[in-house]
């Protein structure tokens, strides 16, 4: 049997503070004097967003960012990663860095050295919170992306509840930033159905879908998503444990990909989900039967839904090629 740690892959749906190990998470709230902030004990996306605001409570440092990048991008090293775009929404850090320019070029700068030490192409998604930001703010957060264009923010992604929040207030932001050539790269079709996918296809032009799964709801769809060669970032593990799905052996990825869907494989938030993205690989073959050729083809669209160098594209497509053989 191949080892899935040898295949070349992305990772394309990885919220970045969400995706630290969990000693360090126990480290930080105890330097802090805090009791460990719980990471499990949720069944759908209300009581996780209970968690997730239970957890930024611990950073209090400039220094914790930068071993949260140190350890994702080792991580990933690890897991057979060779281009990671996480996503970052510096807002809630503001009297850490004093501005979200600060926080970004924290992350960044250590971003590009710690891919420089461990041979991992390392590039950013930003966030709009479709929650909590207004349109007017969405644009300043597209305007200080495309500001950050050429140190490394490729993405602009669109976050939290689709429920009751469309994406049309922001359609100005995502031209914007579309316009400067940066990837849209919204959430949809995770917490809610097919319209939520047609509303970012149609409203933002989106070139990635952060889940989308719910596409497979509506064939007409689905065969849309494979005809523009839009990909999906697929996170199995997460949409069963906020009840997007009843089970991992029910879940649609196999569809997709029978269907002609571009989809990659992710771990959307590890430390609260559990598996890794190598795990989320192994899962995939385990629990979906999908097989080489299949995870080989999510490898390939990890790679090429992203803002991967050319170069960096082509040797990890040369080294898919080359597991498979």
């Amino acid at each position: 049997m191949r080892d899935l740690r040898d295949l070349p892959k992305g990772h394309l749906h990885l919220h970045f503070e969400l995706g630290m190990r969990p000693s360090t998470l126990a480290a930080l709230a105890a330097r802090s004097g805090l009791p460990t902030p719980r990471t499990t004990g949720f069944t759908e996306f209300g009581g996780f967003g209970e968690v997730v605001g239970g957890i930024l409570p611990i950073f209090r440092e400039v220094a914790d960012f930068e071993r949260l990048v140190d350890e994702m991008v080792e991580d990933a090293a690890n897991e057979g990663i060779v281009y990671l775009e996480p996503s970052f929404y510096p807002y809630p850090y503001l009297e850490i860095f004093a501005s979200a320019e600060a926080a970004w070029e924290t992350v960044l700068t250590r971003g590009e050295e710690a891919g420089a030490r461990h041979g991992v192409t390392v590039r950013w998604m930003a966030a709009v919170d479709r929650v909590l930001d207004t349109p007017e703010h969405g644009v300043e957060v597209a305007k200080t992306a495309v500001r950050f264009r050429d140190a490394g923010i490729v993405a602009l992604g669109l976050h939290n509840d689709e429920n009751g929040y469309p994406p049309d207030p922001f359609v100005d932001a995502f031209r914007y930033a579309k316009d400067a050539g940066l990837l849209s790269t919204p959430h949809a079709g995770e917490l809610d159905g097919p319209a939520s996918v047609r509303a970012a296809i149609d409203i933002l032009d989106a070139d990635r879908l952060q889940h989308g799964i719910r596409a497979i709801e509506d064939p007409a769809l689905v065969e849309v998503l494979a005809q523009r060669g839009t990909t999906l970032d697929v996170c199995p593990t997460s949409n069963v444990q906020l009840s997007v799905v009843p089970s991992l052996a029910e879940h649609p990825l196999p569809a997709l990909l029978t269907a002609g869907v571009r989809c990659s494989i992710n771990a959307d938030d590890p430390l609260l989900f559990g598996p890794s993205c190598l795990q989320e690989y192994e899962l995939c073959r385990e629990a979906l039967a999908l097989t080489d050729e299949q995870l080989a083809a999510c490898a390939r669209s990890s790679i090429t839904g992203g803002a991967a160098p050319a170069d960096v594209q082509a040797r990890a497509l040369a080294g898919i090629d080359a597991w498979l053989r």
